[in-house]
């Protein structure tokens, strides 16, 4: 494999001997076994031997909840998630109800604790038309220059970069960071566009079109008019794209990306660096890009399985996933399974409800029904060859891949948008975490290495 010199790409072939022999050299300094986690009662994954969270901080702004505690066993329930104490579920069907885009409301129910008035809500959304358009020549500055195969890569680049337009980047008063955190959620939706757009033309040969947003629109139609060349969308397609940004909005504190934004912030450092590693860690693939893993793996059994309304045919071959013979051989069965939800994940749920009637409509029934197979066959394959009777549901990552592409969204624009919704949840997190805590996030490592005296240079061997 021939690594990337920037100084000189003649060296290419000799620079991988040189960085393969030193990493020969250093595998085993990386090699921890697994028994020493137990021996010093390690909290892999700050999660307790019952699967449960360790404690890390109290907040007012989510619950996900999904089993109790009954007399010392994790008992499974329903899940459900509130914002600021009110269902999501709730929010979803009422703004279904009531013919309403709903996301910037609940950005501002994640913001200041409360759901608005008509008035309140209004002078919101008029900031948030005003925040959304990118600073002078930030396009051409940023988002075009060095441009980037990652498009959340590129984002957190563009994150970052905002605060070089900030005029007042590092105050933290509550009213400067609800400033930058409104200037993100109007503003990230216009860089993940435009840096597609670049994507598009530099890695794909397509012209290239950068849209600015539209006044009075909301963030899903904005979205779906910068996001396409000729800027068209259906009022169906605006909906349910809303819908899903409700639903992705927030999950709490203890997620990985809402947890890295809490890390930095309790550091003191400025709001772009804190939304900047949160990026970073939503992109991974045991995170948010969890979503693309789901994708591929579907694709992958309909090429593989001959006919997917075999019950036995879709376990054998999800079987094979499982052992690590099939898909990506990393064993995992994605889309299915959750850190806190048990029996049901409520987003999960909530998607699968209001995608059905899309799905038919647009000619993807035998998808749809390929995902409700997964969902409903996995916890039967986890039985049968893995010996264990864990309850298991479907996650909210099974659906939302197969609603972004009834929405031809592209693949690579799956996770920016998870971005887009969740950045209102980071940013309220952030506040919290500052104006709250008070104290710098710093848990204990065990160090395992034996003692070392020094050897100089010319003795050692």
């Amino acid at each position: 494999m021939a690594y990337l010199d920037h100084t000189a790409d003649t060296y290419d072939a000799e620079n991988a001997e040189i960085l393969d022999e030193l990493v020969a050299a250093s595998r085993k300094e990386y090699q921890i076994p697994s028994a020493t986690f137990d021996n010093y009662r390690v909290k892999r994954g700050l999660r307790e031997p019952d699967g449960t969270g360790v404690m890390a901080g109290v907040t007012r702004i989510c619950n996900a909840h999904g089993y109790i505690i009954d007399e010392g066993e994790r008992t499974p329930v329903d899940g459900r998630l509130y914002y600021r104490g009110y269902r999501m579920s709730d929010l979803c069907e009422n703004f279904v109800k009531e013919n309403r885009f709903g996301f910037a409301e609940c950005c501002y129910l994640l913001f200041f604790g409360h759901l608005p008035t008509a008035p309140q809500l209004e002078r919101f959304t008029t900031l948030l038309d005003r925040y959304a358009r990118l600073p002078a020549r930030f396009d051409e500055d940023i988002l075009m220059k060095a441009p980037s195969p990652s498009i959340m890569n590129k984002m957190a680049t563009g994150v970052l970069s905002l605060y070089a337009y900030d005029d007042n980047p590092d105050e933290t008063s509550l009213s400067n960071m609800i400033r930058q955190s409104m200037q993100l959620v109007a503003r990230l939706p216009v860089i993940a566009a435009h840096t597609y757009a670049v994507y598009r033309n530099v890695y794909g040969g397509h012209s290239l079109n950068l849209h600015n947003p539209k006044d009075g629109l909301a963030t899903a139609e904005n979205f779906l008019r910068m996001l396409r060349p000729d800027k068209q969308y259906t009022e169906e397609e605006a909906r349910l794209l809303d819908l899903c940004l409700v639903i992705h909005a927030e999950h709490g504190g203890g997620n990985n990306s809402s947890f890295a934004c809490r890390v930095l912030s309790s550091s003191g450092t400025d709001t772009y660096s804190a939304i900047g590693a949160a990026i970073g860690s939503l992109k991974g693939p045991r995170h948010g890009g969890a979503n693309l893993k789901v994708q591929e793996m579907f694709d992958c059994i309909k090429e593989n399985v001959r006919d997917p309304k075999d019950d036995e045919e879709m376990m054998n071959y999800l079987s094979m996933i499982l052992r690590g013979e099939a898909n990506d051989h990393t064993g995992l069965i994605y889309g299915m399974g959750h850190a806190i939800y048990t029996k049901s994940d409520p987003r999960a749920v909530m998607l699968k409800k209001h995608a059905r009637k899309l799905a038919e409509k647009k000619g993807y029934g035998d998808d749809f029904a390929l995902l409700e197979s997964i969902e409903r066959l996995t916890p039967e394959v986890f039985r049968r060859y893995k010996g264990t009777n864990k309850e298991m549901c479907a996650n909210v990552d099974l659906y939302s891949g197969l609603i972004y592409r009834m929405l031809n969204i592209p693949t690579c624009m799956y996770t920016p948008l998870f971005a887009i919704a969740r950045v209102s949840g980071w940013c309220a997190h952030r506040i919290e975490e500052y104006t709250t805590a008070k104290k710098i996030i710093r848990p204990a490592y065990k160090c395992i290495t034996e003692r070392q005296e020094y050897i100089p240079l010319n003795e050692r061997t």
